[in-house]
């Protein structure tokens, strides 16, 4: 569920995929992101190739994807990414992660700042998990 009074995303973390759709599927599969927006190549938004895609996180924030093209723009490199994603629950992220198939790289363990884990996503991005919200902000 997303956090009602969560603030609007203001950094993107971008990713390029070779099969955008199938990296949407896992994204809302392992981690629980929400589908907020999926623009195809077809006029109905359809076809393989997405153009633009923005998946939202329950806690705030969220990611932009399109799948990689030769037009040069923008010329990112599929799997060369890497995120951290806070999470209240680190323990069931960790079982719904390796349900989906997540090739896990780094067992759920305590750490010096809070629980996580880390995982390979099939395009080949990192993602490591856990519970570390990071610095106060300086007032």
């Amino acid at each position: 569920m997303t956090t009602p009074d969560a603030p609007l995303p203001t950094v993107w973390p971008a990713f390029r995929a070779r099969d955008a759709r199938g990296l949407i599927r896992f994204l809302v599969d392992a981690f629980g992101f929400e589908e907020t927006a999926v623009y195809g190549d077809q006029p109905d938004g359809g076809g393989d190739v997405v153009a633009h895609a923005e998946l939202s996180w329950p806690l705030g924030g969220g990611v932009m994807l399109g799948s990689v093209r030769d037009d040069g723009a923008w010329p990112v490199q599929p799997g060369s990414a890497a995120t951290y994603l806070v999470t209240d629950d680190v323990d069931a992220a960790y079982a719904r992660a390796r349900a989906a198939g997540a090739e896990v790289l780094q067992e759920l363990h305590d750490a010096g700042h809070g629980r996580e884990f880390a995982v390979r996503d099939p395009e080949g991005n990192l993602w490591s998990v856990g519970t570390y919200r990071g610095q106060p902000r300086r007032g």
